[in-house]
């Protein structure tokens, strides 16, 4: 599994996260909206800890430096 994503996509993903899960325990947001808040803070939080997200990957989207060509010789 390749890294397709850099750190200030990271630090997004996982603010968005923070954020979601603090509105469901605010009761901000209820019920199936609360739920799926939860589950995308559940997504956001592993994809940013792996620096891998499936979505790009079909996008053929990446926001990960490109290594150099002598980094990647050695």
């Amino acid at each position: 599994m390749k890294k397709n994503m850099n750190s200030t996509d990271k630090l997004v993903r996982l603010f968005i996260a923070i954020v979601l899960i603090v509105l469901f325990y605010k009761e901000i947001l209820t019920g199936t909206l609360g739920i799926i808040a939860l589950v995308l803070a559940l997504i956001f939080t592993v994809t940013s800890l792996i620096s891998f997200c499936p979505l790009y990957a079909i996008l053929g989207i990446s926001t990960a430096k490109k290594e150099k060509e002598s980094e990647k010789t050695e």
